[in-house]
């Protein structure tokens, strides 16, 4: 799911989105509640109108941007208490509060509230963060549809329980128990080792019903994702693409690059030779180092159509594969071009 967190993919119109295969787009509770606020968006018709996107949005309940402005929140049973970074403003988000915000902005997916448990965590502070994330959850589930809204999204639950394998599954459990329509891991990609995280995925997605989506939120390293798909996960999210585009680091079949480096300054070839998208097909690499070089806002926009292309052009292989019962032989086709190629500059 390309993220568009304050409604809209950056540099991306709707239309390119939607061009380039985008089937779902992920948007932000925390974002939108502080500007230009819920109530605006629902009285304009909601998200997909206020945007003009009229495929499916993912609304992620704030819980991550809680916990990356851990100095200024407080947490209780109630709810977390926080100050906005955009002025200082003092709010309290509960449950009840997310799920009315996520229902009036018409989400189709809402996420449930949960306290992003942080790595590393002592297993006492990750027992409770996941009884917090639990109860949490079962306010979000029986929390009324209120009358601004434009839809009963569907709910997902999110597994926390840090790096302990027994809280994962004790967290899945009672989510379980909950009946939710779908069913995300949270709390990985937090600073943890690969290996942890590995463990965490392979150890926690077999525990899910097998007949609701399972979601890797935050992932984005395509060699995760092939970990987590082997395991089971079949959505994911993250910013890598497009904010390593507008960092001037784009993906190429050939590797990653920096199109800064001096190399690239008369280099008449396109980006990637294996490429059919629109910047590849249009331009060279000496054109898109000047525009980075002299901060265009063409190089931003044609470097995320690029990367948006590589990451959805990559995700629909892999379906294909796994609609083929190919996915092994996707998988140790791409490990090794990613292992030497995707680390590092």
């Amino acid at each position: 799911m390309p993220v568009g967190t304050n409604a809209t993919v950056k540099a991306m119109n709707q239309d390119e989105l939607k061009d380039l295969g985008a089937e779902i787009i992920l948007s932000n509770t925390y974002h939108l509640y502080l500007r230009p606020g819920h109530e605006a968006i629902n009285k304009i018709g909601g998200l997909h109108k206020f945007m003009n996107w009229q495929g499916p949005i993912l609304t992620d309940s704030g819980g991550f941007q809680v916990f990356s402005l851990s100095p200024l929140r407080k947490i209780t049973d109630e709810g977390v208490e926080f100050r906005s970074h955009i002025d200082g403003s003092t709010h309290f988000l509960t449950p009840e509060l997310v799920m009315d915000i996520q229902a009036a902005l018409g989400s189709d997916i809402a996420m449930a509230f949960d306290e992003c448990t942080p790595y590393p965590a002592s297993r006492e502070y990750a027992l409770k963060s996941l009884q917090l994330t639990s109860k949490w959850a079962r306010r979000c589930k029986e929390s009324s549809t209120p009358h601004s809204a434009l839809r009963t999204p569907h709910l997902f639950g999110i597994v926390q329980g840090g790096t302990y394998a027994d809280l994962r599954k004790q967290s899945a459990e009672e989510l379980i128990e909950m009946d939710f329509d779908g069913y995300a891991i949270g709390g990985l990609s937090v600073g943890e080792p690969k290996n942890l995280m590995y463990d965490m995925i392979n150890y926690t997605t077999p525990l899910l019903p097998q007949d609701k989506p399972h979601y890797l939120m935050g992932i984005g390293d395509l060699l995760d994702v092939l970990e987590a798909g082997s395991a089971g996960i079949a959505m994911f999210d993250c910013v890598m693409p497009t904010r390593n585009a507008r960092n001037g680091t784009l993906f190429t079949s050939a590797g990653r690059i920096s199109i800064k480096r001096e190399e690239f300054k008369t280099d008449p070839d396109p980006l990637d030779i294996n490429c059919g998208c629109y910047t590849c097909r249009n331009y060279s690499k000496a054109y898109l180092r000047h525009l980075f070089m002299n901060r265009e806002i063409l190089s931003m926009r044609l470097n995320t159509l690029h990367n948006l292309h590589f990451y959805l052009e990559f995700f629909r292989k892999m379906r294909e594969a796994i609609e083929n019962g190919e996915f092994d032989k996707f998988r140790g086709q791409q490990t090794p071009v990613l292992q030497n190629n995707f680390h590092g500059d």
